[in-house]
């Protein structure tokens, strides 16, 4: 071996080879298919800067977007039988389960914080949709009970984010008896005299959108959310016609009366921020910072030709 072999040749290969590219750099718009870089992707809170699209966002991102400083604190929520029912089917539950969290980086399919909002104290839950399609079990039926006797505890409002693909099938009958056990934890707060707002993002469908997530005080979607029990296509081959366009999505629910509101991502802060405070009968929130008060205004002087009044 000589020179050109050992010093050359790979100083030549390092030169002409091609790096690899991260695989996490770009992120693809499922409905405009724009290439998007995740940093533009990830300031613009996961909305395509292009079409305006919606795409899907953690509960964990969208609080540090939604409280104040991006502050909050988790609410401890009781752990269910981990496997009730001992179900397999391609795999074992347990097993799911494990490859979920391992995934999300999330313990399940439903985080429970609190903090402030504008200076306002909130309850928040938010669905994790990548978490098993945010299906619904125990822990999710837990998770609502353990929200509402929080902002029971601390009399303030609670915020729901829903995100569901309907009832989790590996807890059977076990899962839509959280159906019930939700309804219970809305009313609570309705007797608490404590407002209860949900916001519905993609796609909230099945169970979910047949108990919780329809309670709310105050309901705003996401734009062109999917927002059903069963969807669209299970219609289409059970009644066989066709549907109209756009049909169970955010808009048309809002023109049908479903929903009070269809909200851009980034003006849901501001939005929540003044419905909250308005149902908990607190004075209208204060955008920006105020000018510092000057000096207090002083009398002029009347001219040296002119009597000063006496």
């Amino acid at each position: 071996m000589n020179w050109i072999s050992n010093y050359v040749r790979p100083k030549i290969n390092s030169l002409f080879s091609r790096r690899e590219m991260p695989e996490n750099l770009w992120t693809k718009c499922p409905e405009c298919g724009t290439m998007l870089f995740h940093r533009e992707v990830t300031d613009n809170l996961n909305v395509c800067t292009n079409c305006d699209h919606h795409m899907a966002i953690t509960p964990r991102d969208r609080f540090e977007a939604l409280f104040d400083l991006g502050a909050f604190t988790e609410v401890k929520v009781p752990e269910p039988i981990a496997d009730p029912l001992h179900f397999r089917d391609q795999k074992k539950y347990p097993d799911r389960m494990k490859a979920a969290q391992k995934s999300t980086g999330e313990k399940e399919a439903m985080l429970v914080v609190e903090g402030e909002v504008g200076k306002t104290r909130i309850v928040a839950v938010g669905q994790d949709f990548s978490f098993m399609g945010g299906s619904m079990g125990m822990y999710v039926g837990n998770a609502i009970l353990a929200a509402a006797q929080r902002a029971i505890e601390l009399h303030c409002p609670m915020v729901l984010f829903s995100a569901a693909g309907g009832a989790r099938m590996q807890e059977g009958i076990l899962s839509l008896m959280q159906m019930p056990r939700s309804t219970v934890a809305v009313q609570m707060l309705k007797d608490a005299g404590l407002p209860y707002v949900v916001v519905l993002t993609h796609p909230t469908t099945g169970g979910v959108t047949a108990s919780y997530a329809m309670l709310g005080d105050v309901q705003i979607a996401e734009p062109n959310s999917l927002i059903c029990f069963a969807g669209p296509r299970v219609i289409e081959q059970t009644i066989r016609e066709t549907l109209p366009e756009g049909f169970q999505r955010a808009e048309y629910l809002l023109d049908h009366g479903m929903l009070d509101r269809v909200t851009h991502r980034k003006k849901l802060r501001e939005e929540l921020i003044v419905i909250l405070r308005m149902m908990m009968r607190l004075p209208p929130p204060i955008w920006g910072e105020l000018p510092p008060p000057g000096p207090a205004p002083t009398e002029a002087a009347p001219p040296a030709d002119q009597p000063a009044a006496e």
